[in-house]
């Protein structure tokens, strides 16, 4: 674990040292909470607290950067989710609007990420969380993702690109072979961009294929657990995926030996779509993890059968990749309290004042951190009993209650 830990600090120690030296250069003062998420081996940081000044030199280092492992821009505030807080109060949320949400920020920062995406080799993680991406800032981005050398893990989480945005994305991303997971939750995606996902699913498949039978020609055993391609994709609360884009998933992963998880939660799956991906299972033995909880209207005993068919493709393989705990657009948006003042009085000693502990009329922007989820195990359904019914009893006899978190790749 040294091993691994020691070169991620000394790749932050050198971006610190660029960025501090633009600092200098520009006359600027380095945020602290840069350089709090530097000493901990990553670059993360909450982008509705950077003034317009600020970007300036983080993106300049950015941009040059060849030895960050994983750099995460997170943000909570998007206007298209807040238009009625708006209306009610124009002049006090126009001072806060962040920088972040301009375009002029939001180009620049996607240029920084695709010089860092085309000269780095050591970049494996990258993450938007919230942030309002157009379709410029997508196609700079998309361009530095297809000439990655090392990226393993992209996040786009609550980033509103729809089914244009994915398309590009995924038009991008297919041939790169160290990408390993995606995760599109809340991306305002339909079945067009579950479609386009699988289109993707379907590509790497067949050059998998193609793989195994050079190998085959050449009288070697293929190492399927070794060849490059994407073993999850993260799809949930996109509401409107429905049947349509739950069969445009099954018919791409009918045949896929290398896929290991499918996280389709709150994506208005029906028991139709349900039966068709549990038909699908019945030719993969490989895929461990196919999250459609959250989606009512499936049936208890689809829901079962999709579990114990999981349940048994995890005896037989080994995977990494456990079940992310559920989801909620409640907790990102979810606000801070503002404490309240009351003046009592005035006497000779000065007034007296309370604080009292009500929620604040105004909106507020939180900026909270980002937490990852806990993973676990979907617990093997009792015989007779509906897995939901289940989980319930089982919150009486000491088992942990699951919380509703943010999710993590």
């Amino acid at each position: 674990m040294t091993n691994t830990a020691q070169p991620r600090k000394e790749g932050c120690s050198d971006f610190l040292s660029q960025y501090e030296h633009i600092c200098a250069l520009q006359g600027l003062v380095p945020l602290p909470a840069v350089r709090t998420s530097l000493k901990m081996g990553t670059l993360g940081f909450n982008a509705d607290r950077l003034r317009l000044l600020d970007w300036v030199p983080l993106l300049s280092a950015l941009r040059i950067n060849k030895t960050l492992p994983s750099v995460s821009v997170r943000s909570t505030f998007q206007p298209s989710l807040q238009d009625t807080l708006m209306e009610k109060h124009k002049s006090y949320t126009r001072r806060r609007i962040p920088a972040v949400t301009t375009k002029e920020v939001t180009i620049q920062l996607c240029k920084a990420i695709k010089g860092c995406l085309t000269t780095s080799t050591a970049l494996t993680n990258l993450e938007f969380q919230g942030i309002l991406l157009r379709g410029r800032d997508i196609m700079f981005l998309a361009k530095g993702l297809s000439k990655s050398a090392s990226l393993a893990h992209l996040s786009l989480a609550f980033c509103p690109i729809g089914d244009v945005g994915l398309e590009i994305i995924c038009q991008n991303i297919r041939s790169i072979t160290t990408l390993k997971t995606v995760n599109f939750t809340a991306c305002n995606l339909t079945w067009r961009g579950a479609k386009h996902i699988s289109n993707v699913l379907k590509y790497q498949a067949v050059k998998r294929h193609e793989e195994v039978w050079t190998a085959n020609l050449r009288s070697r055993n293929a190492d399927l657990e070794g060849m490059g391609g994407l073993k999850r994709v993260t799809f949930n609360s996109n509401p409107l995926v429905g049947d349509q884009g739950a069969h445009a998933f099954a018919d791409s992963i009918c045949d896929n030996l290398w896929l290991r998880a499918l996280d389709l939660q709150l994506c208005g799956i029906s028991s139709g779509g349900a039966k068709a991906l549990l038909d699908s299972l019945e030719s993969n033995a490989t895929l461990v993890v196919l999250d459609i909880r959250k989606n009512p209207l499936v049936d208890h005993s689809l829901m079962r059968a999709i579990v114990d068919k999981l349940n048994h493709n995890a005896k037989s393989t080994k995977s990494e990749f456990k079940w992310l705990s559920s989801s909620s657009l409640k907790d990102f948006f979810k606000g801070k309290q503002k404490r309240r003042t009351i003046i009592l009085g005035s006497g000779r000693k000065g007034k007296a004042t309370i604080r009292i502990g009500v929620p604040s009329k105004k909106p507020i922007l939180t900026g909270r951190r980002y937490v990852p989820a806990k993973e676990f195990y979907v617990p093997d359904p009792s015989p007779g009993v509906p897995w939901r019914t289940a989980e319930r009893a089982k919150r009486y006899r000491g088992f942990p209650q699951i919380k509703s978190r943010d999710i993590s790749c």
